[in-house]
């Protein structure tokens, strides 16, 4: 994902939706999206004095221009590498403030690591590269991720200017807030070290201690599949199978680490059946982190001696939705969240839902000021009561004394009438990094970007959403 951050069709859509939204401002958008996702070719162009024109620039393979070359790169080695530790953590370095010393020439300029590296080594890596390998430990600190990875988008009002900004995506802030930032940091989950010493370089290489694994898991599987499936429209250099072997690492991440939910207690009492469900966050931010498309839900069905469901909550829907969530089926209401569910329309979505500042719901990034619900799972140790705005939780998950660092706890009270046990409980928790109305919105727009993303999505919506975890329970 870091590799194809420019050529990934979803942020493409959206930065095209952005621009439509605010015509006037629509080159400042494209600088500001072209941050993160095309680092090297907007620190370019801004020691040059200019923008980045982001759809000028979008990836192509008949392009071979240097700065359609250094968009297509994404997010780079040399990029990430080249960050300097000044101001890293703070504030200043947040929404891609990091610093890269653009004044030495080519040839001069330092690459930062963990190791320290002997003056031979140093020269050939000058000589091939054209960098001078340099130890800096603040490679392996959490606030280098925070540069980007602490994103704040400007709300935009009906002139294109500037009246307010949203923290889009802050899943640092939420680590520095959680008994994480204490003894793990965002690359010992995403960049996992291999404990055995091993050769980085091909060329010389010395055995080093606690290489971390430049595998940058996270929790997109989804795009990822999209950048395997449509590779040549996309300009996808990467192998399919180099593509699905990312996927299913990302995957594994999700199912294994991510999560688990427990069916605590069930009983069956004068014609209900009570459901006490716990999940809990294995993760050290909100679950789920980052981008607002994201979701996790409980699914829950209720089935009868003879197989047959008599309650569901949280199915899906046909074209990537959830069964009785509003926001789905009306794009101006969202699913509130819930202490105990008694019917089969109310259904546990973990997620936050953006307002503009006539709070109307809404995707748009630069239309929203705020969030009126932020229910997404918190990591351990996060105190909601202590926690800054920028990463409170919002709604009703705020009064829910089960909801609290860690973990959330709901009841699930269902009617069974004269139904007689056994009755098997199935608890599924599901995860979807874009869900569907965020893609669905995209539809009303009428642009190359936004036409392909949808049929994409379309497309491949059966495929958008991954079972994270489960647990059964049979009450007799």
């Amino acid at each position: 994902m870091m590799a194809n951050a420019s050529k990934d069709p979803y942020w493409q859509a959206a930065v095209r939706r952005e621009t439509l939204d605010h015509p006037q401002a629509q080159a400042h958008i494209q600088d500001e999206c072209a941050a993160c996702h095309m680092p090297m070719a907007r620190d370019q162009a801004h020691v040059q004095g200019k923008e980045t024109s982001v759809f000028s620039l979008l990836p192509t393979l008949a392009k071979q221009s240097p700065s359609a070359l250094w968009a297509a790169d994404g997010v780079s080695c040399t990029l990430c590498h080249q960050i300097q530790s000044r101001n890293l953590g703070k504030a200043e370095s947040f929404t891609a403030g990091f610093v890269i010393d653009t004044q030495k020439s080519p040839g001069q300029r330092p690459v930062f690591g963990p190791f320290t590296v002997d003056s031979g080594r140093t020269r050939v890596m000058q000589s091939a590269g054209r960098f001078i390998p340099t130890r800096g430990l603040h490679m392996q600190e959490a606030g280098l991720c925070g540069s980007c990875h602490t994103l704040y988008t400007h709300t935009r009002g009906p002139d294109g200017n500037i009246i307010g900004q949203l923290p889009e995506q802050v899943p640092y802030l939420e680590w520095r807030h959680s008994s994480y930032s204490d003894h793990q940091s965002c690359q010992s989950c995403h960049m996992p070290t291999i404990e055995r010493p091993m050769p980085i370089t091909s060329v010389l290489g010395l055995n080093r201690e606690m290489f971390s694994r430049h595998a940058f898991r996270g929790g997109n599987f989804f795009v990822l599949n999209m950048l395997r499936r449509y590779a040549t429209p996309l300009a996808v250099n990467a192998w399919p199978q180099n593509l699905a072997v990312a996927c299913r690492e990302t995957e594994k991440n999700l199912t294994t680490s991510a999560a688990h939910v427990q069916i605590e207690a069930v009983r069956v009492s004068d014609g209900e059946l009570t459901v006490r469900l716990r999940l809990s966050n294995l993760t050290g931010h909100k679950l789920p982190t980052a981008y607002p498309s994201r979701r996790v839900w409980i699914h829950l069905t209720v089935k009868d001696a003879q197989g047959r469901c008599i309650f569901e909550s949280g199915g899906r829907a046909p074209g990537g939705g959830i069964a009785g969530n509003d926001n789905d089926q009306d794009p101006t209401l969202y699913e509130p969240h819930y202490r105990y569910i008694d019917r089969e329309d109310q259904v546990q979505i973990y997620e936050s839902i953006m307002v503009t500042p006539e709070e109307k719901v809404t995707t748009g990034l630069l239309s929203a000021i705020g969030f009126v619900k932020d229910n997404r799972v918190l990591p351990d140790g996060f105190d909601k009561e202590t926690a800054d705005r920028d990463i409170a939780v919002q709604g009703r998950a705020r009064k829910d004394p089960d909801f609290t660092g860690g973990r959330d706890r709901i009841r699930y009270v269902i009617g069974v009438g004269n139904e007689k046990p056994p009755f098997r409980v199935h608890a599924r928790l599901w995860y979807q990094p874009i869900s569907y109305r965020w893609a669905q919105n995209l539809d009303q727009y009428t642009a190359p970007e936004t036409d392909r993303f949808v049929r994409y999505y379309d497309a491949m919506s059966a495929d958008s959403a991954l079972l994270m975890t489960d647990d059964m329970r049979t009450v007799k």
